[in-house]
């Protein structure tokens, strides 16, 4: 099940507002012009800040996320993307380009859903078609800074996060959110850290070839940047 910051209607308004501008997207409306890309499934899109983008500049856009409430708001941003409630596992029948995933979406990933989900990403890909997403690097040990609790107010919301356990490779945190009207709303999140040689290893074994590994432009030294490219 999505974490509450996106399926609770309540929380998913919040996203964008504590996240925003996303300033690690401009990384991928380049690969999109590096590789030609013409359609684009964006999965995990959210509340679709790359989805609405990527559809701005003429290209056809699917954006697939399990988070109706964020899905909700990504619809209401452009009906010109093809917005679909769901995840990449259980898709209609696509051809596209390039297939993304922003926000660390790959680590939401704990188990075997991933080597799923990426072979749901390939199928939905055309022969030679790519996948491009990052993730953080586990030698940059992020855990470690979310052991400090913080907090934020923002458009009269209160964001509070805490560190939850760490079991690696599993990573558990919460964030905590009170609403004007007193409302405390808990949001818990999971994530994989997963090392270079397993992510590139997995993808290997779902039916891609490792393009290009790159650092992370916004995140330099602490995220990797994967560009696979579909095996025909």
């Amino acid at each position: 099940m999505p974490d509450l910051i996106f399926s609770d209607p309540r929380l998913a308004r919040l996203y964008d507002v504590f996240d925003g501008p996303r300033d690690d997207l401009e990384l991928y409306l380049g690969i999109a012009d590096e590789v030609g890309a013409r359609s684009v499934l964006d999965v995990g899109c959210g509340t679709g800040c790359l989805a609405v983008l990527l559809a701005g500049t003429g290209r056809t856009v699917v954006g697939v996320d399990p988070a109706l409430a964020s899905l909700e708001i990504a619809r209401a941003k452009d009906d010109r993307v093809r917005w679909i409630h769901g995840d990449a596992t259980a898709l209609p029948p696509l051809q596209v380009d390039l297939a993304t995933m922003t926000g660390n979406v790959a680590q939401v990933f704990l188990g075997g859903d991933w080597e799923r989900t990426l072979r749901g990403i390939r199928e939905a890909l055309r022969p030679g078609g790519h996948l491009v997403f990052e993730t953080r690097r586990p030698e940059a040990r992020a855990w470690e800074g979310w052991a400090q609790p913080t907090r934020r107010v923002l458009d009269g919301v209160e964001e509070r996060r805490e560190l939850l356990e760490v079991s690696l490779p599993l990573v558990s945190f919460r964030h905590t959110y009170t609403l004007p009207d007193g409302t405390v709303l808990a949001s818990d999140s999971t994530l994989r850290f997963r090392s270079r040689a397993e992510v590139g290893e997995s993808l290997v074994s779902c039916g891609f070839e490792v393009v290009d590994v790159r650092d992370a432009p916004d995140r330099p030294g602490r995220e990797l940047v994967f560009v696979g490219r579909r095996v025909s």
